[in-house]
């Protein structure tokens, strides 16, 4: 067993201004479509070459603000452009799968915002797709692609947790009516938003659960307003998830081992500090970095374009069977719970 670290590991990522240049397409011109190229302009080489919405108009705008060359009214005609060479895929969780078929149907390496998919099999259909075509294909999840994570994964790895028995993770925040994460036809509610982030932690740390238990509740939008899960592995122990979109939640971490505790202040899936618990003593060590939140999306264009050029199909941060993982435990507390989005019957759940 290591002994307790006086202080935390430094991050091994590598500075994103020195990843190989790629030229970007985007597909879709919203909220995270606008953070993400603003961020990576100001913090890498990456080029954007086009940006595609189904409004024309739409995309022309984004386009002239951004300084974007190229803007059109079609995904499609964007994939078919010689001058791009990895898709980022910003449209609508209903969307997803759709937009990734075009990007890699063109030979195009995708990045596609989180949840990868609706659920575990349009997720595997991705994979799948990817793979054939001998292309790169990654979730957007960018909480693994941040310093921070780097650090998580080096206290992770050396073992000075002891046996980790618990992942509590939770992540809350409200809304205002007319926000697209109260409508049903779009896929509403938390867990596709707000819940990935907790699931993914406690499925990357303990592994696909071997039983989940799962309680929700309705929002008067007609969508889930919360739900909360408990998943357990083959050993009894124990992931703690919750999300909900009825109020603000601390939205925090932690990963208790039988010698440490590590613990991720909120929010725990942006950029911000690590403490790390020894048991029984109080005695703490503890890592800090800017609050940049979204600022830092950068860090996954980066590493896309780093496993690229290298010839790598996936990325070691988020491969895509995690992602399936996550995805088919959301799938499994949709279908206790009751909760079908659109184009989904509920027996089409977790049969990936």
């Amino acid at each position: 067993m290591p002994g307790f670290p006086r202080v935390l590991p430094a991050p091994r990522t590598p500075d994103p201004m020195d990843a190989p240049v790629l030229r970007w397409g985007v597909l879709g011109t919203g909220w995270i479509a606008e953070r993400f190229v603003r961020s990576v302009q100001r913090h890498t080489r990456q080029r954007f070459t086009a940006v595609a919405s189904r409004d024309a108009a739409r995309a022309e705008d984004f386009a002239r603000r951004h300084g974007i060359p190229q803007s059109y009214g079609s995904y499609e005609e964007l994939t078919a452009a010689a001058d791009v060479d990895v898709v980022y895929v910003a449209t609508g969780h209903t969307d997803h799968l759709t937009c990734a078929r075009i990007a890699l149907e063109a030979g195009k390496h995708a990045l596609v915002e989180k949840p990868l998919a609706l659920n575990a099999a349009q997720a595997i259909e991705i994979a799948q797709l990817a793979t054939e075509r001998g292309l790169f294909c990654s979730e957007a999840l960018w909480t693994f692609f941040l310093p921070k994570f780097d650090v998580v994964r080096q206290v992770l790895d050396s073992g000075v947790l002891g046996d980790i028995r618990t992942v509590l993770a939770e992540y809350g925040e409200h809304f205002t009516a007319g926000h697209r994460i109260l409508r049903p036809d779009l896929a509403g509610g938390p867990l596709l938003d707000l819940g990935t982030y907790p699931l993914s932690l406690a499925t990357w740390v303990l592994g696909a659960p071997a039983e989940v238990v799962a309680s929700a509740q309705p929002h008067p939008a007609g969508v889930n307003g919360q739900a909360s899960a408990l998943l357990r592995d083959i050993d009894g122990n124990q992931g703690i998830v919750h999300t909900t979109l009825f109020s603000d939640t601390p939205t925090t971490a932690t990963i208790v081992g039988t010698h440490a505790t590590l613990s991720l202040p909120g929010p725990f899936y942006q950029p911000g500090d690590i403490v790390l618990t020894l048991a029984g003593s109080g005695t703490q060590s503890t890592y800090t970095e800017p609050l940049t939140a979204h600022d830092a999306l950068h860090f996954e264009a980066a590493e896309v374009a780093r496993c690229i050029a290298a010839g790598r199909l996936q990325s070691p941060l988020r491969p895509l069977d995690d992602s399936v993982t996550t995805l088919r435990v959301m799938d499994e507390i949709r279908r206790q719970c009751g909760i079908v989005f659109p184009g989904e019957t509920q027996q089409q759940l977790c049969t990936a």
